[in-house]
């Protein structure tokens, strides 16, 4: 054996006894980029019916590389504040690019009587007739052939991938090939989004999978599977609106009511390595019904489309369902049926849950990191308070975000329901769609609700507060520990580890207020547990006993929609250590970065309109930034 093999092995098994998983022990030269993988244009039927007309692909990609831009509905000039990294346009697979044929009488649909039908609703001014009428469709699983056929699938999907390649500038600008899976069964949202690691070679040997394929998860991972050893190609599934599921997100079950065992785990986890968890209708972060005693649980709540409470979850499995469970899971569902039927909606009660089901059956099925995105149907990235177009097209309009008449997204919320969110930060070698792919699959990323904070949280055993004061911070964490995303083993004598955290403001933003550590396990007993920790605070603020500290202050100035960086701080940078760890209980650790108060985009609409912000919705809201949880295995 050679010096030099002797030193790798030796390295490598080093690391190991260190709890470092091997793929991290190199210093990677990181940078982060942000990036939008939920942008719809007038390509998705329901953006086309709600007011955007003529926004296409390349006016996507040219609004999120800071080219202006002509807004679809009042033909404005709009423009980006900061270009993206990277985007992924991602049209509803159902329909797609379709519904432009039926209104502008394509003569490739235009002697169906179906199109007929729907055009002549939009001629009487009824779009939303039309809407209902296709809704209805995915809803059912059911596709008109006429407008479903392969050769007009074909002829759609060739020009978003066209756009795609066109506008990728590896090192400079990212355009992933993808599209969105639209299932809504009983109108519970299991929307995902899914794009591919590679280029339009691969990207035309297949169509996407749809809804009216089937609208079972499990057959979309199946689907995956197959493309991707048939064409050679990688793909990400990305679940978002979790908060409007119904529970059925993230299930105790699996789509056939049968309990979740290990070949679902380990299935949904090779493709589902993300979660979107903060976007424009509501963050799915978690709810405070379901985190009683977390002070910012109550953060851009969507409450529309959505059962908060009763026991919807278990009523729609019914007695079969609880009958695939342990005599101790049937016993806490029926005692917290109200709690459970929200469970599955969120993201830190999903990483609770996947604990428990991993005692179960060895496998967790929750083991994802986070990320945020638009989910705007305008055709541009829009997700900046002072610069957002909302939703809709139809919500870009002042007036329209106070008006209830003006429903953007069925069945009754407008434009003050919405929250302007987010981004998708990625911590990779370079601006590629392989980096950045590589990035989503090993879960090194973080969400943000539109703030290019810069955030880094690592974990491992030997960090000590110099080195979060370090400028060599990066290097110092992949060297001594593990990233965001990562699994971390106990291997040093029971000894508790310690988490490196840096938060750096936005410069283009407002100030930081604190920085966070999430912390979610599962008791003896089999409950999901979890406990909140205030580890950094700007201003000089000290974290009492108890680990709270005093609120940040509030600069804004309700009248001109105005604030002041003269609280919180520019950084904050810490190494903590969990005060009540166990070695012998699994536990995940994510970091949340807090900002000072700034202006609501509903506030920057009231003053424009020199009128009174309703006192029922929040003029001032803290933005946020959400790691990827790194996971402590005994």
């Amino acid at each position: 054996m050679s010096n030099k093999t002797f030193a790798s092995i030796a390295g490598m098994l080093l690391t190991m006894a260190l709890g470092v998983h091997p793929a991290f022990a190199q210093v990677r030269n990181t940078d982060v980029f942000f990036g939008d993988t939920h942008l719809h244009t007038s390509y998705s039927p329901d953006a086309y019916l709600m007011g955007n007309r003529n926004t296409t692909p390349d006016s996507a990609y040219r609004y999120a590389k800071g080219l202006p831009t002509v807004h679809p509905l009042h033909r404005a000039k709009i423009q980006i504040n900061n270009p993206l990294d990277f985007l992924v346009v991602a049209e509803h697979a159902e329909y797609m690019g379709v519904i432009p044929m039926v209104f502008e009488g394509d003569p490739r649909v235009a002697q169906f009587e179906i199109a007929q039908r729907l055009k002549g609703f939009s001629d009487a001014g009824e779009p939303q007739r039309a809407f209902a009428e296709l809704i209805s469709q995915v809803n059912a699983g059911q596709a008109d052939p006429n407008l479903n056929s392969v050769d007009i699938r074909t002829s759609v999907w060739e020009e978003v991938i066209a756009a795609a390649d066109r506008h990728n500038e590896p090192g400079e600008f990212t355009a992933f090939i993808g599209w969105e899976w639209t299932s809504t069964p009983d109108g519970a949202n299991l929307h995902r989004i899914v794009f591919q690691r590679g280029d339009g070679n691969t990207a035309r040997e297949y169509l996407p999978f749809t809804s009216f394929d089937s609208s079972a998860p499990e057959d979309l991972w199946d689907w995956l599977d197959m493309t991707s050893e048939t064409v050679g190609e990688n793909f990400v599934s990305i679940p978002h609106n979790q908060n409007i599921s119904k529970g059925l997100m993230f299930p105790l079950a699996k789509s056939d009511g049968t309990a979740i065992d290990r070949a679902y785990a380990e299935s949904r986890m090779r493709w589902e390595t993300i979660v979107e968890t903060t976007q424009i209708k509501g963050d799915s972060e978690t709810h405070p019904s379901l985190s009683p005693a977390d002070e910012f649980a109550d953060f851009e709540i969507y409450d529309h489309a959505i059962e908060v409470g009763g026991t919807a979850e278990v009523s729609m499995f019914g007695d079969s369902f609880l009958g695939e469970l342990s005599d101790a899971d049937r016993a806490f569902i029926v005692e917290n049926s109200e709690r459970v039927a929200t469970a599955g909606d969120y993201s830190r009660s999903a990483l609770l849950r996947g604990l428990a089901i991993e005692e179960r059956v060895g496998a967790n099925p929750y083991k994802f990191g986070l990320i945020g995105s638009t989910d705007s149907h305008t055709g541009s990235s829009s997700y900046e308070e002072d610069n957002f177009w909302g939703k809709m097209a139809l919500d870009s309009i002042p007036e329209n975000t106070f008006d209830p008449s003006k429903i953007v997204v069925p069945p009754h919320s407008y434009g003050i329901d919405m929250g302007a969110a987010g981004l998708a930060a990625v911590w990779a070698e370079e601006n590629t769609r392989e980096a950045i792919f590589d990035a989503f699959r090993r879960k090194e990323t973080y969400a943000t609700t539109g703030p290019r904070m810069r955030v880094r949280f690592f974990a491992g055993y030997d960090f000590d507060m110099e080195d979060a004061y370090s400028s060599r911070l990066a290097e110092i964490g992949y060297e001594k520990g593990v990233p965001m995303g990562s699994d971390l083993t106990n291997s040093r004598n029971d000894e508790a580890p310690s988490f490196l955290i840096s938060a750096v403001k936005d410069p283009d933003h407002a100030n930081l207020d604190r920085i966070q550590v999430i912390k979610g396990w599962v008791d003896e007993d089999g409950l999901p547990q979890e406990e909140i920790y205030n580890v950094a605070a700007s201003d000089g603020r000290r974290i009492n006993r108890r680990g709270n500290v005093d609120p940040v202050g509030n600069t804004v100035d309700i009248d001109t929609a105005t604030w002041s960086d003269t609280i919180g701080d520019a950084q904050l940078t810490t190494v903590w250590q969990d005060p009540d760890f166990d070695p012998d209980v699994s536990a995940f650790y994510y970091v949340r970065v807090i900002q000072i108060p700034t202006p609501r985009h509903s506030l920057y609409d009231a003053v424009a309109l020199g009128i009174d912000h309703p006192d029922d919705y929040p003029t001032t809201i803290q933005e946020r930034a959400y790691t990827s949880p790194i996971w402590y295995a005994p």
